[in-house]
């Protein structure tokens, strides 16, 4: 597990030691970003009762399994907005990063639903092709319109927040998923009414489905990698040990460490070894300078070894994990 620092904005040292810290672990949960998943929240709720009432009056299966689809989608954002107000809370004690890792936790959770919703669609598919169900596409075709403004809306509100917050992100695919459905949706009532093949309808849920697997995937395995600590995207972990190696002053540099604590923030701790006649004190604000320019970590923590003597530190700088 990462250090535990309490103590920010400021170098010590002891013991041949010295660290360098430059910022808060705390991060800001913007509040522009909870208000967008809030009101997206509310039109998807309001929307999937409405969509289930056509669904029913129209005698409509596909109309009532996408409210569903849409119930579902409500849950993820009404998680989201759950996760943002856990965040919210102030580190404590116990909790030095605080609670942001809730947010990579909802993103994950999301993206695990949006598989599960792949599947399920393609499951319902291949059923609706052995037993073709019938579709009124008259009532089918304006309730898909009002869902496709309404996706349209959410998605937008989505889309214009902060792209780099994973449980946005995660809230986004979710709305474009309900948009594509939408656009498939007033495609297949068009089909069905000038054709009267009811099997449009299956067969846009199946393309629906593959463009949304991809993304989902990529929500997943972002999640995964946060949460197992794994090198931050663009991080070569030998790479930057030699890198600090090199900067003037320094003798070697080993057990280079570092991960994301979420979307915002990357944070490093290495060990470094003085040249002869080197201050300590001068080499950590030089190497936090150094990783924060090329790699964009924005807490390093620097501990400063004598010369000839290896830390218990156990672990060496390896390979980078980047895709």
């Amino acid at each position: 597990m990462p250090p535990d620092h309490t103590d920010t904005g400021h170098s010590h040292s002891h013991a041949g030691h010295a660290h360098s810290h430059g910022h808060d672990h705390a991060q800001a949960v913007t509040a522009s970003n909870e208000a967008r998943i809030r009101f997206v929240f509310v039109l998807t709720a309001g929307y999937a009762l409405v969509q289930a009432v056509g669904g029913w009056l129209a005698g409509s299966l596909a109309l009532v399994a996408d409210a569903g689809h849409m119930v579902s989608d409500a849950a993820a954002l009404l998680l989201a907005l759950i996760a943002y107000r856990i965040a919210r809370r102030a580190a404590d004690a116990k909790r030095s990063y605080g609670f942001h890792r809730v947010r990579v936790l909802a993103a994950l959770a999301n993206g695990a639903t949006l598989l599960l919703l792949v599947a399920w669609i393609a499951w319902e598919a291949l059923k609706r092709l052995n037993q073709p169900v019938e579709v009124l596409a008259g009532p089918m075709l304006a309730v898909a319109v009002v869902g496709l403004l309404v996706n349209l809306a959410g998605a937008y509100a989505l889309w214009s927040g902060n792209r780099q917050d994973g449980n946005l992100r995660g809230a986004f695919l979710h709305v474009l998923g309900d948009l594509l459905g939408s656009v498939g949706a007033i495609a297949a009532a068009v089909g069905i009414m000038l054709t009267g093949w009811t099997i449009l309808d299956p067969l846009l849920s199946v393309v629906v489905a593959a463009l949304i697997v991809r993304s989902a995937w990529v929500l997943v395995a972002d999640s995964v990698r946060v949460l197992l600590q794994a090198m931050p995207h663009g991080v070569d972990g030998r790479q930057a040990a030699e890198g600090i190696a090199e900067i003037h002053g320094i003798a070697e540099a080993r057990h280079f460490h570092a991960w994301t604590l979420a979307e915002e923030s990357r944070v490093a701790t290495v060990h470094v070894v003085p040249a002869s006649g080197t201050d300590p004190m001068t080499l950590p604000p030089l190497v936090a300078a150094w990783l924060e320019q090329r790699f964009a970590i924005d807490h390093v923590t620097v501990q400063v070894d004598p010369p000839g003597r290896d830390s218990d530190c156990v672990a060496a700088a390896g390979p980078s994990a980047d895709r």
